[in-house]
């Protein structure tokens, strides 16, 4: 048994030697523990056992060792993509350089879910592509963006570098690992033209096509796990970017309006900031135009 072995290689003892007394013959610890008790034979019969073969002294089964099953668990070592270990540089670099904090609000996605259900069917007709959520998530972030520029700047050394236009960095999931490729001048771009350059990556994404053109710059992100299914999150800031918007998956939940429980979809919103720069004042506001703008879609095409 595997505690007889333990306690015989403790003592020097040759389980071989010591008759069992277990089932199918096995030595158990009190078989042990009762041969290291019996006085050791006379020193002159020492060579006589010695010169025996050792095969010839009765074998009990091979006692099944839990440490050996669990020491023998196959693994594989596989070097990192060139990808993968800049993921991980830069994800490290992000954590060690940066005062990264997080603040959460939830936005009621009825409004824009209405008003996708009613055009996207003409929607898609007319432009030749779907129209998903994520063109409503950058539209809101671009709003959110100019009322509160800081969000969108990033640090220099000492400075803040403000930045007078709005790239955003769509991460999406590939083959190869997380890539963020980015949605430039996305203020100048309509509804149909964030979907198609959207669609566009996300093939050249799956394709392993992204150049590094299309991966380099960026003043902000968004990260949608909730494709994946992820509820909340806090997303990892992808420098030199001061802040992340992490989107989650929208699911019916029970919310209070106007003294009434009702059931709405609701959306977990999460932004990760640096807060070096950025003060939770304008952070928690930056949220709060996101959640307005998303909350009555209305206002993304009036600006207000």
């Amino acid at each position: 048994m595997p505690a007889a072995q333990k306690i015989a290689a403790e003592k020097g003892l040759d389980t071989g030697a010591i008759a069992g007394t277990g089932r199918d013959g096995r030595v158990t610890k009190g078989d042990v523990l009762q041969a290291a008790a019996t006085p050791a034979a006379p020193a002159a019969s020492a060579p006589a056992a010695a010169a025996a073969p050792r095969a010839a002294l009765p074998q009990p089964p091979a006692p099944v060792s839990v440490d050996a099953i669990l020491a023998n668990r196959p693994e594989q070592r596989v070097p990192m993509s060139r990808l993968r270990a800049r993921i991980a540089e830069r994800l490290v670099q992000s954590q060690a350089t940066a005062a990264i904090l997080t603040t959460f609000n939830e936005v009621n996605m009825q409004p824009v879910m209405d008003l996708r259900k009613k055009y996207q069917d003409r929607f898609e007709k007319e432009h030749g592509v779907k129209l998903g959520f994520m063109s409503f998530f950058v539209k809101a972030a671009v709003a959110a963006l100019k009322k509160y520029p800081v969000v969108n700047a990033s640090v220099d050394g000492n400075d803040i570098v403000y930045h007078g236009y709005f790239d955003i960095g769509i991460a999406v999931g590939s083959p190869r690992g997380l890539v963020v490729p980015i949605l430039r001048d996305v203020d100048q771009l309509s509804f149909a033209g964030i979907e198609k350059k959207i669609a566009e990556f996300g093939k050249k994404a799956g394709d392993g096509k992204l150049s590094l053109e299309d991966l380099t710059g960026g003043t902000f992100s968004i990260s949608n796990g909730g494709v994946f299914g992820s509820m909340l999150s806090t997303p990892i800031i992808n420098p030199p970017q001061s802040a992340i918007l992490g989107v989650h998956a929208t699911k019916d939940r029970a919310v209070v309006e106007n003294g009434q429980v009702v059931v709405r979809p609701i959306n977990y919103l999460a932004l990760s900031y640096d807060h070096r720069i950025i003060d939770g004042r304008e952070a928690v506001l930056f949220l709060v135009a996101i959640k307005e703008a998303l909350e009555d879609p209305a206002r993304l095409l009036i600006e207000v």
